[in-house]
């Protein structure tokens, strides 16, 4: 399906490139949402059976050993919101934890879908490694924010339950 033959050098530059413009634009898009998107599970969002409140990613990937390590995109807006740990909790902090988990979610689906572009531009074998690039940079954010979201939730709900809310 390719339709633009460039010179290696310059497909390089382009890859780079418009993967930096789709995972910077995609969170500058998706931070400029507001809140209300993002304050309840819809379909794209609920936590499914099979997800056992988070717990497959746990046991199939082992996500509490990594995740740590993947890079927060919050420190890119000033208004970003850091789930790289939890400071507190409060029900305010935790409902609004959860909804950046779901903000953050949004933000790499469309990573993913964005790929076929690349199609136009590269060789059959370099579109199939852009393929698995942004299963690899996307994914495990996805897992994560999965993970931890019904965790905060059930953390939320005890917090509901336990009376006034505190910092």
């Amino acid at each position: 399906m390719r339709i633009l033959e460039l010179p290696a050098h310059l497909t390089v530059l382009l890859d780079i490139a418009l993967w930096f413009a789709i995972h910077l634009g995609m969170s500058w898009l998706v931070q400029r949402m507001p809140d209300q998107r993002f304050a309840v599970d819809n379909a794209l969002f609920r936590t499914r059976r099979w997800e056992q409140g988070g717990q497959v990613y746990q046991r199939l990937f082992a996500i509490r050993r990594w995740k740590h390590r993947l890079p927060d995109g919050a420190a890119c807006f000033s208004e970003g919101f850091t789930k790289s740990s939890l400071s507190r909790h409060s029900r305010e902090y935790l409902a609004r934890f959860a909804l950046e988990t779901r903000r953050a979610e949004l933000a790499h689906w469309p990573q993913i879908l964005a790929v076929p572009l690349f199609f136009f531009f590269n060789e059959p074998w370099v579109s199939a490694v852009m393929v698995l690039y942004a299963l690899a940079a996307n994914l495990p954010c996805i897992m994560a924010q999965r993970h931890n979201r019904p965790r905060l939730l059930r953390s939320l709900a005890l917090a509901e339950r336990s009376g006034p809310s505190t910092s």
